[in-house]
């Protein structure tokens, strides 16, 4: 690996454009390539690729990776990560951040890493599989109680029900099975125990056999303040997760992540990128929720301004098996980020509305401003292109003054519809 890299960052989302900044402050990174310039956080620091980046023309983007002399290949997205962008991409000489296609499965396919978990012994909520919905219906209607029901692909974070009562979970049924309003994400569907308790995300970045923690954080998923309304993919989180025990932690890393990586090992996977968990601390410990092969979003957007080593340097050693010579260090400083939304997110949002406001926010102390949903119109005006539009970070002293930095950067931007809860990090904060 020559002293300079070249990267090619495959994503056009929040969580890429944090990955980018991330990657820009490193002294080795050569020129930065982008499949996304329409984000116009993207376009200011990378440079555009200029082939088709789709499954079925993979081999473009292969000819742009050696024309452009790529040494690492940054995959941000669960999506080309299933579609299994790292087994075509990898090469001699270029290495490929994240996961093969079989490594994806942990996050693509929630019955494959169901049955992982089982034979690792993770902990995790009891659940069955059902491939066809009368059959899960009649299931459901011997039941007492509501399970969760979850589509068992790639459904953007939005195909997960937790139905109140049993004719609740049999619409949700009908609505994944029947109607398909995830796709192929539908074909299966789980309907799994209901767990109790405080939710976070622990991420950790993978070379095959050595475990880098990141610091944890307390994702909030749904739109509307007290944790109402409809499941999102996120709009808001606070790093560190103070609901989570140092104690907690190293048994997450025991019980968790290790058992997880071996499993896979011994299926012959070596996974290398992020893996994810989304937990649920109960009264007997925490349990998986759910496995994800990337940096979760807007978790990343909390996660990577708060590290103060070269996230490039990271990147290459967990691609070369080399993370156990990696050192890391972190800034003392909280950080909160509060998701910027659309109207009419998450079902219709509204797009081409004119955002005012984002470079007086990035003059704040503290205060980090990521692209999401966001492109320029014909006059070069930026407008709203998405659901969720914005991730406005801050770091601060403390939580608290993290949490009042991002929502005063919230407040100097506009736009006409503009949602957000005014309650990320609320509580942790008082706490």
């Amino acid at each position: 690996m020559p002293d300079t890299v070249n990267v090619l960052l495959i994503g056009g989302g929040g969580r890429e454009h944090a990955i980018a900044s991330a990657l820009s402050r490193s002294p080795r990174l050569g020129r930065l390539y982008v499949t996304h310039p329409e984000n116009p956080g993207l376009a200011a620091l990378g440079t555009p690729v200029d082939v088709p980046v789709n499954i079925r023309e993979i081999y473009r983007l292969v000819q742009f990776c050696e024309h452009k002399q790529i040494g690492l290949v940054v995959i941000g997205p669960e999506d080309p990560l299933a579609e299994g962008y790292a087994d075509k991409l990898a090469a001699a000489g270029r290495l490929v951040f994240g996961p093969n296609r079989e490594g994806a499965q942990i996050e693509s396919d929630k019955a494959w890493a169901k049955q992982l978990m089982r034979g690792a012994a993770i902990p995790t909520a009891e659940s069955r599989t059902f491939t066809d919905a009368q059959a899960a219906i009649a299931y459901l209607e011997s039941r007492e109680h509501a399970p969760v029901v979850k589509a068992a692909g790639l459904a953007k974070g939005k195909g997960v029900f937790v139905p109140a009562t049993i004719a609740e979970a049999i619409d949700a049924v009908k609505r994944i099975m029947i109607a398909k309003e995830f796709g192929e994400a539908g074909r299966k569907v789980l309907l799994e125990e209901r767990l109790t308790g405080p939710e976070v995300s622990v991420l950790a970045i993978v070379d095959g056999r050595t475990i880098m923690l990141l610091p944890p954080a307390q994702d909030h998923k749904r739109l509307l303040d007290g944790d109402k309304g409809p499941n999102t993919g996120g709009m808001g989180v606070y790093c560190p997760a103070n609901v989570l025990t140092d104690a907690q932690m190293e048994r997450v890393e025991r019980d968790v992540l290790v058992p997880a990586v071996d499993a896979m090992r011994r299926d012959g996977i070596d996974y290398k990128g992020v893996l994810y968990a989304g937990l649920m601390l109960t009264p007997s410990g925490p349990k998986v929720l759910e496995f994800n092969c990337r940096f979760g979003d807007p978790e990343c957007q909390a996660i990577l301004p708060r590290l103060k080593a070269d996230l490039l340097e990271i990147m290459l050693a967990a691609c070369k098996g080399e993370l156990d010579a990696c050192d890391v260090a972190w800034d003392s400083s909280p950080a909160c980020c509060v998701v910027l939304a659309s109207e009419g997110y998450p079902e219709k949002p509204r797009a081409g509305a004119v955002i005012t406001g984002i470079d007086k926010a990035q003059a704040m102390p503290g205060v980090h401003v990521f692209h999401a949903g966001t492109k320029l119109n014909a006059k070069g005006e930026i407008v709203t292109a998405g659901g969720r539009v914005l991730s406005v970070t801050a770091l601060g002293d403390t939580l608290a003054q993290a949490r009042e930095r991002a929502y005063a950067a919230c407040a100097a931007i506009e736009f006409p519809g503009k949602v957000m809860r005014t309650d990320i990090a609320l509580a942790a904060s008082r706490a």
